[in-house]
């Protein structure tokens, strides 16, 4: 049975939502302010947080940044706001997913189902955990650390993942869209959505290259997409 927590100061939009999840056999839980959603999250170990915005005491984007210190819980944003730029920064914050109000309830169970597909698949199909390094940089998946030299350099759980695929693939060239699908399991049909990957390589870049605008790790290939291989 998936545990989900859904987040919202609106206690009729909680209602709704928690009822049609338990109807499909679901196990929901409700939290109405940031920091009662945080607590529960650090408490109880669930399978999907539906979250919204606009929430008293610690807004969803501050709830999202504290979560992925701790947990890749899958996050899925529930939001009035569209705008692309609204969108970068819910990705960047570490969202898994992202609708916007008012939303189908059909495509809200739509989404969490996929996206507990894919964990149950990646769940059966483990991949590799064996550390990985190029040059002065490593790469610990189990403990999710990376090293530079002896400095350890803290990376978002995004900012992570993508330098995992990119190190497990040297020379291979991901486009935007291929790393928007593996990434954040989501489909890459909006201009907004994709611009949120130069924003998380941008960032990546800024904290394990020595240059960024001449990278030695995380390479552009003009035209095409990213690309890992360390040169000297």
């Amino acid at each position: 049975m998936a545990k989900i927590l859904v987040v919202d100061d609106e206690k009729l939009i909680v209602k709704g939502i928690s009822f049609s999840l338990q109807a499909d056999g679901m196990e929901v839980d409700a939290a109405y302010d940031g920091e009662e959603a945080l607590r529960k999250i650090r408490e109880k170990n669930y399978d999907m947080v539906l979250l919204d915005v606009m929430l008293p005491k610690m807004s969803g984007m501050d709830v999202c940044q504290a979560v992925r210190e701790f947990s890749d819980v899958p996050i899925i944003m529930l939001t009035a706001k569209g705008e692309d730029m609204d969108k970068i920064l819910a990705f960047d914050n570490g969202v898994d997913d992202y609708l916007t109000k008012p939303f189908n309830i059909l495509e809200v169970k739509a989404r969490i189902k996929a996206i507990l597909r894919r964990n149950q698949k990646n769940q059966r199909e483990p991949e590799s955990n064996a550390p990985l390094s190029a040059g002065d940089l490593s790469l610990d998946i189990e403990s999710r650390r990376v090293m530079l030299g002896e400095r350890e350099i803290n990376l978002t759980a995004k900012e992570f993942d993508i330098l995992v695929l990119l190190m497990k693939n040297p020379n291979k060239v991901f486009s935007r869209e291929q790393l928007l699908s593996a990434i954040w399991e989501n489909k890459a049909n909006e201009a907004g959505d994709v611009r949120t990957v130069d924003v998380h390589v941008r960032r990546l870049r800024e904290k394990i290259e020595p240059s960024p605008s001449a990278p030695r790790y995380v390479h552009t290939k003009w035209g095409v997409g990213y690309y890992f291989r360390a040169t000297e």
